[in-house]
């Protein structure tokens, strides 16, 4: 019995091509989207629910933090939309390639910081 087998691996060892960073950021985005949907919805309910409340959330969405939080959401809305994108690219068959897979992930990369941050001046 090969007994040499680490017993707790440590993720900080291994170096992650490219395209597997986007995968895992893309996944982690989805996650993100899940619970700023909650949040949404619930600033949401809490700005139909009476006139004062209304007003509330809308001076609450003025302050620098909650932008913050919204501009987050954005943000894995964007991401997550774009290496969609990609992966939808990729299930007709294009960019399946090694040489494929990591400029794909470049582009991934590029075109959703260049969408966050233009969504961060939109907010701001």
């Amino acid at each position: 019995m090969n007994d040499k087998r680490p017993v707790n691996l440590d993720l900080t060892q291994f170096s992650f091509p490219l395209p597997a960073l986007t995968s895992i950021v893309h996944r982690a985005t989805g996650l993100i989207l899940f619970v700023g949907t909650a949040i949404l919805l619930y600033i949401l309910e809490l700005s139909l629910s009476s006139e004062e409340d209304f007003n509330s959330v809308k001076e609450c969405l003025d302050g620098f933090f909650v932008k913050f939080i919204i501009w987050g959401i954005l943000s894995g809305l964007l991401y997550h939309l774009v290496a969609g994108f990609k992966h939808l690219l990729m299930d007709f068959g294009i960019g399946e390639t090694l040489e494929g897979g990591v400029l794909g992930a470049k582009v991934t990369i590029v075109i959703s910081a260049v969408l966050i941050l233009l969504a961060g001046v939109w907010l701001w």
